[in-house]
């Protein structure tokens, strides 16, 4: 059996062998918003001694009384660690999942990039308790988080964007170099991609 192939014993780990799965809260008063942004690693997965149990994950996922979750892994990575069916079932328990995929470790397109923080911000305006996971929690997820931080208050400088991050997530938030880098320079992309005024817009499509 290959590593992305099914056991049926998977499903059978006894309670006490299995890995539980943590949340982590930003807190977004930083930012002037009144909430806080859940972080964690993916449910259910089943990866070398990493045992969860996507149904009790899920469940609990309710149980916080989330409702948005944003799920940043590939569909291979989802069917490799074994939860292939992670979004389905989030759809049963009638969670709204906005699924942006992109690789391990790596950063998302700008324009993607922005489309997320837009969708995290419409949960928060409308005070809807959100989940943002990855495969570990860290990278990805935590790249998500800063990058929200500094798109709510422009004033907000990436370290300390990096900082409160790792305060609620841990020392290993944002994992590598080229994470790091687009948390750095975020301000900097984002203002050089900003559209131009509307009166620049109709003046050219005269």
């Amino acid at each position: 059996m290959n590593d992305n192939e099914f056991d049926s014993s998977d499903e059978e780990t006894p309670d006490k062998e299995q890995t539980p799965l943590e949340f982590f809260w930003l807190s977004l008063k930083a930012v002037n918003y009144a909430h806080r942004l859940g972080i964690s690693a993916l449910p259910g997965c089943k990866f070398k001694n990493i045992r969860r149990n996507l149904l009790h994950n899920v469940e609990e996922i309710k149980r916080q009384e989330i409702q948005d979750v944003f799920v940043f892994c590939t569909t291979s990575e989802l069917s490799y660690y074994r939860v292939p069916t992670l979004i389905q079932e989030y759809h049963k328990q009638s969670l709204e999942v906005h699924h942006y995929p992109f690789l391990d470790g790596d950063v998302p397109e700008l324009d993607t990039c922005r489309k997320i923080l837009e969708d995290l911000k419409t949960c928060m305006d409308n005070s809807r308790k959100t989940l943002i996971h990855c495969y570990g929690g860290l990278g990805r997820s935590c790249l998500i988080a800063a990058c929200l931080l500094l798109w709510l208050d422009e004033k907000m400088t990436h370290e300390e964007a990096i900082d409160l991050v790792r305060a609620a997530r841990g020392p290993g938030a944002i994992q590598t170099v080229k994470q790091f880098n687009f948390v750095n320079e975020f301000h900097e992309n984002v203002s050089r991609c900003q559209p131009p005024p509307e009166e620049t817009r109709q003046s050219v499509s005269r």
